[in-house]
């Protein structure tokens, strides 16, 4: 079967043309199986409930060429609902608990890896995160006040630049470019924007340049690694 180990993006399916090699066409939205459970429901950036994502990325794919297929994406995952204005004010402190998060998704991984190893490697373990684990001065999982965080990155700065990094690395996938595109910053984004309402303006100025891409020196800044030295395509590895 020529379309066996023929891969196509999604929305779109393989099939075999009249000279028998395979060729990837859109796929009918119709012939998307049925979601089974309402969590499969996606929401578009159309603002528009989609019963799973296969619909919405093989409607997406039949609107290719379009501003409206330009446009369309995964927004987040579920169905679609009112999702608060971010202010000003709020914009500015998201950063400051998505790089705490991520600082403690890593220590998460470090202490559960004796009992399911393979989330990190032996480099990250040993050389990148044992240093942020072994820091008595880091702060517990948890939610903690917004000065607390101001203080403690200003304190513990070089402690924080790693899990940024770490998370580029994780989402930097097809291709590995070091950029990130809305389909890539979608495993990120899409469970985040219906509980963290400054997701989207978020990663929306962290494109600063406009191109639909985030840099690794743009994902750098939006986190506040600001000093050139400190966005190290070394720490990808």
């Amino acid at each position: 079967d020529p379309c066996g180990n023929f891969h196509c993006k999604r929305g779109r399916i393989c099939e075999v043309d009249k000279e028998n090699r395979p060729v990837c066409i859109c796929q009918d939205p119709m012939t998307c199986p049925p979601s089974t459970k309402e969590f499969e429901h996606v929401c578009g950036t159309d603002n528009k409930t989609y019963d799973t994502s296969c619909q919405l990325f093989a409607t997406k794919c039949s609107f290719e060429g379009t501003k409206k297929g330009h446009h369309l994406h995964l927004d987040y995952r579920g169905a679609c609902k009112y999702i608060a204005p971010c202010t000003d004010y709020e914009l500015r402190q998201f950063p400051l608990r998505m790089r705490d998060w991520l600082k403690n998704v890593l220590m998460q991984l470090y202490s559960r890896d004796s009992e399911s190893p393979g989330f990190l490697t032996e480099k990250q373990k040993n050389i990148q995160v044992k240093k942020i684990f072994e820091n008595e001065k880091r702060l517990k999982a948890g939610d903690h006040p917004i000065d607390l965080l101001v203080r403690d990155f200003e304190k513990n700065y070089h402690m924080y630049v790693y899990p940024v990094h770490w998370q580029f690395s994780q989402l930097d996938l097809h291709p590995t470019d070091r950029f990130l595109s809305h389909s890539e910053l979608a495993p990120l984004r899409a469970p985040l924007v219906p509980m963290e309402h400054c997701t989207s303006p978020f990663f929306n100025e962290c494109d600063a340049n406009k191109d639909k891409l985030v840099s690794l020196i743009e994902w750098g800044h939006c986190f506040g690694i600001k000093a050139a030295e400190d966005i190290n395509e070394n720490l990808l590895l």
